[in-house]
């Protein structure tokens, strides 16, 4: 690869959150990107969403942020209506063909008044709403689309098809119209190509028995989103199709082409139904008005993510769903007119017949068979399952040399580990295109701040509706008008989505024309919106401190849902405590801070090895801390991958590379013993044998792994023929000969997950027993292999293993907790007791070898978690920032996670985390320094006694006594360290601390605003 002909550009393809993660990396990181999206506007699926769980947060909340920032950073080109048709050239100067269709508006002069709309007379299918609704021929995607542009649906508009008409072009204020808009042919000059273009939904409508598309109350799982979306056709109330009553019961039919050969051409499982399937139970109860009965009727119930567990023992415990193994084979109409029957065998092997109100078909994932067909033709080789085919070491890059790929493109998945391999893929891209970086990208203006001093306070107050997530409980009008008669109030607006592209223009503009100086927002959380805001001020040149928040949905909205009256009064509460706050806001200053461009690895398994070689191709050095003798952590002792490739060889080789580097330093027998300072600037000791050595570096990455549980059940200790499933692939990797000569071999999944005690699914382990059991049969095929399982977890393409096992004659049995399995030894051989739920009885089940998929469990983390202030959940996994947007990151700056440590995943999992967690220090690296939050505290030294109590409650170690000048031995802050938790401000005694931005008198005037309503 040439240097100097490396092109510093990047092309996505496909603007759902996977290709937007991946163009904001690479922007960051110092690339120009092209992101190429076919459909109007970027957002893709999950714009149609309503929550996302664990977290129950609106998906468009915490992806609106995100829109924005694509929508206005210099760096990243949008091309809507766009999809890719060639690449010729080779890595590094790619030659990228794009063909755009027409929009017939133009981009440049539209300024989104809707007018168009308004006018037009022709009404078509709503295609974002699933044809739940209509919408007009002209038209924009969703509220809040970026870019925030309308269209003209060419098909449909009736000038283009009878050139009558044409009252969007007379009304249009701006001529944005152009009716001789035409398809355009584009070349872009890229160096890498990633492909992000997300996933097709199955369309269930081929499959008579289920009724859907012949009985109205049947739907699809998508079609149930936008029904329970604020945005949607309903605005989120609960109604069925047939009739618009409300429901009272509610079925979801699982795996609707997915595990399915028989009725499509679909043999994997698509991950994500399961849990999506129980979010929409919980929220649709939410909901409801009168109670809600909800049944979920499912194969196995794939819970495998991080917390999901959780949700599903929730759903049945608090929430009341019932959850029915069982696959319906039949829906008929009602003989009412509205609703559905199922006919179903349940576990007890009896008919069954049920009424519902409305039935959900939770389809699956696959890929669109147009661009299976184009990515072949440009070279890029399938899976079986027809998904882009990756290496378990490099998961996302594909089989031509320079093209990436990350999301569902690659395999059904979940949005963390979409956002995972974003980044991942990104940090790929870049690290071919290093010499590159910064060639091509522009250095924004930065706006100047205007100089406030003398200026009385002239407060701007934004309301939001977030569709009806807040107006549908808020009197948002009359909290509106109500901000117009507090002090210093200049300008008050409400809006339907303020994080909305075309608000935070509007926000900006009115910030400019009325000569605000202060902004109060009324919306949602300020945990993933007030660093959108903030730029938008920052953007008009006001201080981006001048902000206050008012958290009116989480706070309010949500939680007196059922007293609208008293909704309302508490938000005009909280406003006016807020403006009356805003009012005393003083501008703060950030400090600059120099960012060492080093990092240091806590574990050296393969997401450790893995983030490090990551590292090293950005042209960064890196520091290994590794506790054994040896590199590789876990994956030493494992024996296949779940594609088959021999673990052992390839590990080999990510070691030698490693040790090889010149850039990486390994510290074997090596720990942590302390460590000072704060992102940009951590001093860690290593403790190596009796000698310790000092390092300094910029961020820091904990891929500390995980172990295997040691049982304390079924015989294991006590008999040598009980064994786990990690020291049976220590045999099959010797080649033990006595392998080949067992006659009879049982598995027992679950054994110390799932239970009180550890309730969280380990996700690995029955993936695991399918590759065991498989290579058992091929060394002897004789052999009779029985699987005791609970619910059956080979999510994604992993599923070919589970139906290759059945196949070859794997018997599978599944049994309860509250009715394990129980272990005898007799002179004969072990034998294993349990209940068959088939046949309703008791069995014995002899055998000559006992494997207990045992859990994986996280090392002890209490010493690091204290050295870098990071959270650890019950389980003792550490907490990541964000469980969907930010996976690879704590919420202290700086570190950053990987691997085991973060839960239980596979290898090719593992590699994209670490390669993600990479790709965000990268960002960080390249940026040379950072700015410090401003909300930090401040001593008035005069007032100071030195009593030092500061120093002994701060978590953070940010006060210390200063060392020079007149105040010496006074305590100061040091803002890099300061996370503003205001523990020092409430426990010093002379009052001489002060949290900027939250100070005694912004705080007492709030108070005094509470209590005067």
């Amino acid at each position: 690869m040439n240097r100097a002909s490396l092109t510093g550009a990047v092309v996505v393809s496909g603007g759902g959150i996977a290709g937007i993660q991946a163009s904001l990396d690479l922007a960051y990181a110092g690339y120009k990107v092209y992101l190429v999206e076919r459909s109007p506007a970027i957002g893709g699926v999950m714009a149609q969403l309503d929550k996302t769980f664990p977290t129950n947060d609106c998906a468009m909340c915490i992806m609106s942020p995100k829109l924005v920032e694509v929508g206005r950073h210099p760096d990243i080109e949008i091309l809507t209506l766009s999809e890719i048709r060639g690449i010729e050239g080779e890595p590094g100067s790619f030659r990228v063909t794009v063909e755009q269709k027409p929009r017939y508006i133009d981009l440049e002069k539209c300024i989104a008044c809707g007018r168009c709309a308004g006018k037009c007379p022709k009404k078509v299918v709503d295609r974002f709403n699933r044809g739940l609704s209509q919408r007009r021929a002209a038209y924009v995607l969703y509220p809040q689309a970026v870019p925030l542009k309308y269209l003209i649906d060419e098909a449909e508009c009736i000038y283009l098809q009878k050139k009558k008409c044409g009252a969007c072009a007379k009304i249009c204020p701006a001529g944005a119209v152009n009716f001789e808009d035409r398809a355009r042919q584009l070349t872009l000059e890229a160096g890498a190509v990633i492909f992000s273009s997300g996933f097709e939904p199955f369309d269930p409508s081929a499959i008579d028995t289920l009724g859907y598309g012949r009985i109205p109350d049947v739907l699809t799982s998508l079609e149930f989103e936008r029904i329970l979306s604020a945005s949607g056709p309903t605005r989120g109330h609960l109604q069925r199709p047939s009739d618009g009553a409300e429901p009272r019961k509610i079925a979801w039919l699982q795996c609707i082409g997915s595990r399915d050969i028989n009725r499509s051409e679909n043999f994997h499982c698509s991950s994500v139904c399961c849990m999506y399937a129980i979010k929409q139970a919980i929220i649709a109860k939410e909901h409801a008005d009168p109670p809600l009965e909800g049944a979920i009727f499912y194969m196995d119930m794939r819970t495998h993510g991080k917390g999901f567990e959780d949700c599903y023992n929730q759903a049945r415990e608090k929430h009341g769903i019932r959850f029915v193994r069982s696959r319906v084979h039949t829906v008929d109409p009602s003989p009412s007119g509205g609703g559905a029957i199922l006919r179903y065998v349940g576990e007890d092997g009896l008919p069954s017949r049920e009424e519902f109100d409305l039935v959900v078909l939770s389809i699956g994932l696959q890929s669109e068979r147009p661009l299976r067909e184009r990515l072949q033709e440009l070279g890029i080789a399938l899976t079986e399952g027809r998904f882009v085919r990756t290496d378990t070491f490099d998961p996302t890059a594909t089989t031509r040399k320079g093209i990436y790929v990350c999301g569902a493109l690659s395999g059904p998945k979940d949005i963390p580990q979409s956002v995972i391999e974003a980044e991942g893929a990104a940090l790929r891209a870049g690290a071919d295109l290093a010499p590159a970086r910064h060639r091509l990208t522009s250095r924004p203006p930065v706006t100047a701040e205007r100089d406030l001093r003398g200026e009385p306070p002239r407060v701007g107050v934004f309301v939001c509706h977030c569709g009806i997530n807040i107006n549908g409980v808020v009197d948002v009008p009359a909290v509106r008008d109500y901000a117009r008669s507090l002090p210093y109030v200049t300008y008050v607006a409400d809006n339907l989505y303020s994080c909305s592209q075309d608000t935070q223009n509007l926000i900006r503009a009115k910030i400019e024309e009325e000569g605000l100086n202060r902004v109060v927002i009324a919306a949602c959380s300020p945990k993933t919106h007030e660093p959108l805001f903030q730029k938008t001020l920052a953007d008009a040149g006001v201080n981006k401190y001048l902000l206050e928040f008012v958290n009116i949905r989480n706070q309010d909205s949500w939680v007196h849902m059922e007293d609208p009256p008293a909704a309302t009064a508490k938000a005009k509460e909280l406003l006016r405590m807020a403006v009356s706050k805003a009012v005393l806001l003083s501008p703060l200053a950030e400090e600059e801070i120099q960012i060492l461009p080093r990092a240091l690895v806590v574990g050296g398994g393969i997401a450790g090895m893995a983030a490090a070689k990551a590292l090293s191709s950005q042209g960064y050095p890196v520091e290994i801390v590794e506790r054994e003798a040896e590199l590789g952590g876990q994956a030493r002792f494992l024996h296949r991958t779940a594609r088959g490739e021999e673990i052992s060889s390839r590990l080999a080789d990510l070691i030698r590379e490693v040790e090889t580097d010149p850039r990486i330093t390994v510290h074997r027998h090596a720990e942590l013993i302390q460590v000072e300072g704060f992102v940009g600037n951590f001093r860690s000791t290593i403790r190596q044998g009796t000698e310790t050595k000092t390092v300094e570096h910029g961020v820091t990455f904990l891929a500390t792994g995980a172990r295997e549980h040691r049982p304390e059940e079924y015989l294991y200790g006590e008999d040598p023929r009980v064994i786990t499933g990690l020291e049976l692939d220590r045999r099959l990797r010797r080649k033990d000969p006595r392998l080949a000569e067992l006659q009879r071999a049982v598995f027992i999944q679950c054994v110390g997950s799932r239970e009180p005690s550890r309730p969280y699914c380990s996700r690995v382990c029955c993936t695991h027993t399918m590759i065991s059991a498989l290579e058992l049969l091929d060394r002897n095929p004789q052999a009779q292999v029985v699987v005791l399982y609970r619910d059956i977890r080979t999510y994604g393409e992993r599923e070919g293993l589970y139906l290759e096992a059945r196949k070859r004659g794997v018997i599978f049995i599944r049994y309860d907790l509250e009715d394990k399995p129980r272990v005898r030894a007799t002179p004969a051989g072990l034998v294993v007791e349990a209940l068959d739920p088939i046949l309703g009885r008791r069995i014995a089940l002899g055998t000559d070898l006992l494997v207990l998929a045992a859990a994986v469990v996280p090392h002890e983390s209490t010493e690091l978690a204290r050295f870098f202030k990071v959270p650890v959940n019950a389980d003792g996994f550490f907490v990541e920032a964000h469980v969907k947007l930010n996976p690879a990151a704590f919420a202290t700056e700086g570190v950053f996670l990987c691997g085991l440590a973060h839960y239980p995943k596979p290898i090719d999992e593992s590699v994209a985390q670490a390669q993600a967690a990479a790709a965000a220090a990268t960002v960080l690296l390249a940026r040379g320094k950072l700015t410090a939050v401003g909300t930090t505290a401040r001593v008035e030294p005069l007032f100071c006694s030195s009593c030092g109590v500061c120093l002994a409650v701060c978590p953070y170690q940010a006060p210390r006594f200063s060392e020079k000048g007149p105040f010496a031995g006074r305590a100061e802050i040091n803002t890099a360290l300061c996370k503003g938790c205001g523990l020092c401000v409430a426990s010093c005694r002379s009052g001489a601390i002060q949290l900027q931005g939250f100070t005694d008198a912004q705080t007492i005037a709030m108070i005094e605003a509470a209590v005067s309503g």
